[in-house]
């Protein structure tokens, strides 16, 4: 049988990649491989020798990503601070200060919001991805493109939408954020919603609906329903649709997203 040849750096890199590895937790990489260090006999004890006075022992160094607030404090402050910021700046810079939610940590920037906040429309994700990680904005990487043509389609572009995740902070490797980080971040794009105030609000995908509108049903149930979101002042026509994400993996399911593009094109020109 022939051998299998030994894959080179670049395929690693590339299988990592695509799996889902394309972040690193701690400042230095570490060789997992190596051979342990031959251990050398241990020295003669010396006599302790006492510190100069005013000498302090530095703790440890806390590894990035290492440590985080216990969740429900932290989801008690969220719920606290939130609605202490009067405009989407003050909101900006709440977030920015947050420390409850550890994603922040291993996050290269926080991706806040894109589009026009005097807009009439409104849509929400789940969490930023690589791409929305790198350049600082929701939707623009292959689901965002996607977005844009679905913007298009109804005679809208980010210049009259209002662009948000729930979560502000990508997760490392691209994985499901947990309901504890969800409801850490809730207060936040709760607070965004008020302060942008659209007359439409759309959220995008099933973890969306379900957070966002507290809807039980998955998204198959739920899309294409129209449902009021109460922002405590006002409420809102809300609607559910597909993530342009799973559109991506199921593209079968555009015909039924169009179907709901045109119910929404009707509420904005009613």
């Amino acid at each position: 049988m022939t051998p299998e040849p030994t894959p080179s750096a670049h395929d690693l890199l590339a299988f990592y990649l695509e799996a889902g590895v394309d972040c690193a937790l701690s400042e230095e990489p570490a060789n997992r491989l190596a051979e342990p260090a031959e251990e050398l006999p241990a020295p003669r004890a010396a006599a302790p020798r006492a510190l100069p006075p005013q000498t302090s022992i530095p703790a440890p160094a806390i590894m990035r990503g290492e440590t985080a607030p216990a969740p429900d404090a932290a989801i008690e402050s969220a719920r606290a601070l939130a609605p202490k910021a009067q405009t989407l700046e003050d909101l900006r810079t709440l977030l920015q200060s947050f420390d409850g939610c550890a994603l922040k940590t291993t996050a290269t920037r926080m991706v806040f919001a894109d589009g026009n906040p005097q807009a009439k429309i409104m849509f929400v994700g789940e969490a930023p991805g690589r791409d929305e990680d790198l350049e600082g904005l929701p939707f623009v990487g292959r689901s965002g493109k996607l977005l844009d043509r679905m913007l298009a389609a109804i005679g809208l572009d980010r210049s009259s939408a209002y662009i948000a995740n729930i979560i502000p902070w990508r997760p490392p490797g691209n994985r499901d954020p947990s309901p504890h980080e969800t409801q850490m971040c809730l207060p936040f794009i709760r607070r965004q919603i008020e302060l942008v105030d659209p007359d439409v609000l759309i959220c995008l995908g099933k973890p969306s609906s379900q957070a966002v509108l507290d809807l039980k049903d998955g998204i198959m149930k739920t899309r294409g329903r129209w449902v009021d979101y109460h922002t405590g002042t006002r409420s809102i026509r809300a609607m559910p649709t597909f993530h342009p994400a799973y559109l991506l993996r199921q593209p079968i399911y555009k015909r039924l997203t169009w179907q709901d593009l045109r119910a929404i094109k009707k509420t904005l020109v009613s």
